[in-house]
Parts: C-alpha cells; sequence; structure tokens
C-alpha cells in the first residue's frame, strides 16, 4: 500500500483488548485498546493510517533472542504453565513475569510491530506503536514484566532497512537494561535514558557510558514539569544535534506520570507531549513506542495525546461523548488501584502543569553528561 509519508503511521492491534497478566498484577490495567477507542472517538486515526501489528515470528524473533528461550516461552503459553528448572532458568512463572494466555502471542505481536516500524520507516516518517516499549526484555529470559525486547528489535529492524546511526531516548521511569544490555558497546546506536534513581532494575548510573555512546540520567524523586524541560533542553534536544541520526526512537512510558502507582516522578502529561513535540522533524525517521504505565487512565489519556501532537492535533481539545465515554468505562481494581476517579480523568486529556524549582542535583548531572557531548 502505498502511503503518504507526511502522515504519521498508528501500529495497534486487538489482542491487548482483554489481555491480561493476572487479576494482581500491574499490567491487569488496559492500556493500548484504551488509546485506539480514544483516538478514534476523537476522529484522529484516519483508517488509512491504522496498521494492525503482524505477530513476530520465532525465526524473526531469534534475530536477538535466543530460539532456545523462544522454544520455551511458546511451550509455557501452550501448555499454561512451567516447571521449576524452567522458571529457573528462563524467569518464567514468575510473579514479574506470570503464566498467563497469550504470554507468547502478545509480546510478539508488540515485536511484530516495532520490526514493521524499521520497514514502514525506511523512506522515512512517523510511526506509533504504542503497544511496543518492552525494554527489559533479555535474549534469553524475561525481565521486568517483559518477555520479549521489541525495541531491540525495533532498532535492528531499522538499521536493516536503511537507518546507519540510530538514537534511542527512554523517558521510562526504569530504566532499559535490556536495550542498554543490546546496543552498550555498538558505536551506531547511541542510548540516553532518564529514570528514577534506586528504582528496580538499579542499573543505568550516570557514570555508566558503555563504548561512549551511553547517557544515563538518574533522577530524583518528585520529577517536575521544568525540570523534565530542563533536561529536554540542555541535554536531550543538544544530543540529538550532535549525534545526527538517521532514526530516533522514543520509548515514552507513561509511569513517569504523578499517578502511576509503580514511581515516585511527578510529571504531567503535558511534559510528555512538549518532548514529542519537540522532536519532531529531527531525524528523517521517527519511532515511537509505549512502554510502562500502570494508571488505566493516566496511561490512555497520555499516549493519546501523543497521537494528537504527532498529528499536529490539540490534546488538550474538548473531548467528544463517546470519548469521554471511554474514559468512563474504564476500571481498575487490586492493589494500588484508585478508590475515586478525579472528574478530570473522565472529561478531559490533559494534566495541570507540574512546575516547580529545578534541583541543583539535576543541574549537576545534566552538565556532567552535556560535557561528554
Amino acid at each position: 500500500m502505498t502511503r503518504d509519508p507526511a502522515k504519521p503511521i498508528f501500529i495497534g492491534s486487538e489482542i491487548y483488548r482483554g489481555s491480561s497478566y493476572g487479576a494482581w498484577h500491574p499490567l491487569r490495567v488496559p492500556r493500548v485498546s484504551t488509546v485506539m477507542d480514544l483516538v478514534r472517538a476523537q476522529g484522529w486515526l484516519d483508517p488509512e493510517q491504522y496498521r494492525s501489528s503482524p505477530r513476530a515470528k520465532p525465526e524473526m524473533l531469534s534475530a536477538w533472542h535466543d530460539p532456545a528461550y523462544l522454544s520455551a516461552l511458546q511451550e509455557a503459553e501452550a501448555s499454561q504453565s512451567v516447571d521449576e528448572a524452567t522458571r529457573r532458568r528462563y524467569g518464567l512463572g514468575t510473579p514479574s513475569n506470570p503464566v498467563y494466555a497469550e504470554m507468547f502471542r502478545r509480546p510478539a505481536t508488540a515485536a511484530g510491530g516495532s520490526i514493521l516500524a524499521g520497514e514502514l520507516l525506511a523512506q522515512g516518517g512517523t510511526v506509533y506503536s504504542p503497544g511496543g516499549g518492552t525494554h527489559h526484555g533479555m535474549p534469553d529470559h524475561a525481565n521486568g514484566f517483559c518477555y520479549l525486547n521489541d525495541p531491540v528489535l525495533a532498532i535492528l529492524s531499522l538499521r536493516h532497512h536503511g537507518a546507519d546511526r540510530v538514537l534511542y531516548i527512554d523517558v521510562d521511569a526504569h530504566h532499559p537494561d535490556g536495550v542498554e544490555h543490546a546496543f552498550a558497546d555498538d558505536p551506531s546506536v547511541v542510548l540516553a535514558s532518564v529514570h528514577e534513581e534506586n528504582r528496580w532494575p538499579r542499573t543505568g548510573a550516570l557514570a555508566d557510558a558503555g563504548a561512549g555512546q551511553v547517557f544515563n540520567l538518574p533522577v530524583p524523586s518528585g520529577l517536575n514539569d521544568s525540570e523534565f524541560a530542563h533536561i529536554r533542553d540542555q541535554l536531550l534536544l543538544p544530543l540529538i544535534q550532535a549525534s545526527k541520526p538517521d532514526a530516533i526512537v522514543l520509548q515514552c512510558g507513561a509511569d513517569a506520570l504523578l499517578e502511576d502507582p509503580q514511581a515516585r516522578l511527578a510529571l504531567s502529561n503535558g511534559a510528555h507531549w512538549d518532548l514529542v513535540r519537540s522532536f519532531k522533524g529531527l531525524a528523517p525517521r521517527f519511532l515511537v513506542l509505549g512502554g510502562g504505565g500502570y494508571n488505566p487512565w493516566s496511561v490512555g489519556r497520555c499516549w493519546s495525546g501523543v497521537w494528537a501532537v504527532l498529528n499536529g492535533f490539540d490534546p488538550t481539545a474538548q473531548l467528544t461523548e463517546p470519548a469521554q465515554a471511554v474514559l468512563r468505562d474504564l476500571t481498575w481494581e487490586g492493589p494500588n488501584a484508585v478508590k475515586s476517579v478525579p472528574a478530570h480523568w473522565t472529561t478531559q486529556l490533559y494534566d495541570t502543569p507540574r512546575p516547580g524549582p529545578i534541583r541543583e542535583e539535576i543541574k549537576a548531572r545534566v552538565a556532567q553528561l552535556r560535557a561528554r557531548l
């Protein structure tokens, strides 16, 4: 199908609708399906812009993942069980990485979307795949809710389709240990991560530089919009200018938002949108992935606003009644669930901005990293 490269492509799938890691897992909440429903209800998703994500076959996944692990993952899905040896060897059937109905098909679909994105971006443009961003997956085991590592596969796909230099930027509250494991010593890939310090997986120290292409910025709890803007303007945008990438991959995890139960950062969703807006047009290829995000309202509203920004729509525009109904129909039960839903979570996408003082420790860390550019 011929496409207009000026129009972003949205990669989604119905597999996310109703799929859950289990009633007590943080990823029990609907996320990608909420975004799909919201942007359609707003009239923001032209059918020509939508692509249904293919499911990556094991031979495609083995570009980075160990075939024996892939076989174990498929077998665990088929039998809906693992033995103790498999649990210890591959990290399957644990509280973080449980056995559930789509435990191979769902991550393989996210990976297929990221691989497809590299192909779609061969001639340039923008692709959004909110189901992607599983940045903790390791070559031979599941890790941190991530059975596969679709950002790694996206970068490999981008390079296969002509991108010689890739810049990966990750603003999830958790450090992308799997992506760093893959590319820390690869001079063709530049990695930058802004993540909460002393937060699992407790990797990504300021001093970790790999082959000089890794820029890790651990930030203290309470990170506000003003501090995030300082990081954007004083580190991330200069890094783009210095690295001159053929492709930017942005992992836009929503767990750095104030309302998220899995971190202690304090951003508004507008901080994410401003970041996405500032990156538009700075490289021929732009791929935006999802990632963390464990409050169904905050992640759905944030990622829907990301799609609006990519298309030049106003994410602060009034929501249609069908869009508000999507938000009203969300439910959240189990650990860390809110007891009372604030009214604006169901009537608008945007949060009130959360500015604040820029702490000296953040200024110093940003300056230390910028000195390496």
